[in-house]
């Protein structure tokens, strides 16, 4: 067996792995035999499900604070230092209300910046840590009452969302 893929199916047993990685190597980690290969179902019921409640990352890009800072039409260095924190290697991240809220979600509201919500938001729920396994889509289905609701979204679809989810790739 490859060492690549000696490597992943150990990190898959141990939960932790950089799907990338292998990506750019060539393999197809989900397989031919795709466990949603007959779609799923989500509709954004703007809950706030994914943006409440918990701490997490969400990472924007240079273009997606562009957009943020024209729509609160503010310098995009003000929107930097307001609004996003630096994570990992280079990467920048909203931030979160003392509650563990998103910055941008409003509870009367929903998201308070929805049309322009960086990617990684947009790709919900259809990340690569949800579509890994029907456990983990199960899972992510606990917090978000859209998950097996609305019109079905193919595998297709779903694979090219989850591999370009604007997330950091590890699924854990």
């Amino acid at each position: 067996m490859h060492a690549d893929v000696t490597c992943y199916l150990y990190c898959c047993r141990h939960q932790f792995m950089d799907l990338s990685l292998l990506r750019q190597r060539g393999y197809d980690l989900m397989g031919d035999d795709l466990w949603y290969k007959d779609g799923l179902r989500f509709m954004c019921l703007q809950c706030g499900g994914c943006c409440s409640g918990f701490s997490g990352t969400v990472l924007v890009s240079a273009a997606e604070i562009t957009v943020l800072a024209q729509r609160l039409g503010i310098p995009e260095t003000d929107f930097q230092k307001r609004y996003t924190r630096a994570v990992g290697k280079g990467n920048i991240s909203l931030i979160e209300k003392k509650n563990k809220d998103c910055i941008f979600f409003d509870k009367e509201v929903g998201c308070t910046v929805y049309s322009d919500r960086p990617r990684q938001c947009r790709s919900w729920p259809f990340w690569r840590s949800n579509v890994y396994s029907p456990e983990r889509w199960k899972r992510g289905a606990a917090r978000c009452p859209g998950m097996d609701q609305g019109e079905s979204h193919d595998s297709e679809y779903i694979k090219q969302v989850s591999d370009d989810d604007g997330s950091s790739g590890v699924v854990s």
